[in-house]
């Protein structure tokens, strides 16, 4: 499994190492307690020391693994690691979406909606990378409406994560068929009426229903 090299575009090459030892720490190819070595990781990426210690910093400060003298220990991703994620990202998504109520800009409206058309299209060709792909910018272009600095910093601090995440989960939903796919699409639109209606209520009820639903995924692809 890899990395998709259409997301590292502009990435430094120690952000290119973080991102495929996370999918691979993510997805249980590196099982939790193996240890690594930067040697070893240099070796396999036929790189540098340098941007092996960048990529390890990043995912020691994600939590995935520990920094030790004798090497690297991979700490995994648990279900309830997930589920904290995702908690962050419904906290996150229902004060943004509460903040534009009563005053959402005609713009975003329009870029979800071209946004979910390329869903589609993805859908429609069996691109589980592309679909991916539009989902996270869907959501990532409502978080950055709301011009929140101290919002999009909590952001970025789990945005890779949740990328990784987000990747794995939608294979686990390509896998299940057309009807799936069209439920995630349809998901997706009803977040778009609700925003499009401005009312509180109606956009925090579309919110916490999206995130009930994707608890149900992530538990289907992560649990064990």
């Amino acid at each position: 499994m890899l990395f998709p090299s259409s997301w590292l575009q502009g990435a430094s090459r120690g952000e290119a190492i973080a991102c495929e030892l996370r999918l691979r720490i993510i997805s249980g190819t590196l099982r939790p307690g193996e240890i690594l070595s930067e040697n070893r990781i240099a070796a396999d990426f036929d790189s540098s020391r340098s941007p092996v210690r960048e990529a390890l910093r990043t995912l020691s400060n994600e939590g995935l693994i520990r920094l030790e003298r004798m090497g690297v220990v991979v700490l995994g991703l648990k279900i309830r690691d997930v589920e904290e994620l995702y908690d962050v990202r419904f906290l996150i998504e229902s004060f943004v979406q509460q903040r534009l109520a009563g005053s959402v800009p005609e713009q975003l409206i329009t870029s979800l909606r071209n946004i979910l058309d390329k869903m589609e299209l993805a859908g429609r060709h069996q691109d589980a990378v592309e679909f991916a792909f539009q989902d996270l910018t869907f959501h990532e272009t409502i978080i950055e409406s709301a011009e929140h600095s101290r919002i999009s910093h909590l952001w970025r601090s789990i945005r890779y994560v949740v990328m990784t995440v987000m990747l794995l989960t939608t294979r686990r939903v390509f896998d299940q068929g057309d009807p799936k796919v069209s439920a995630v699409i349809q998901k997706h639109r009803l977040l778009i009426e609700a925003l499009e209606s401005g009312d509180k209520a109606s956009i925090q009820a579309g919110v916490r229903t999206y995130f009930q639903d994707s608890g149900k995924t992530l538990h289907e692809s992560f649990d064990s």
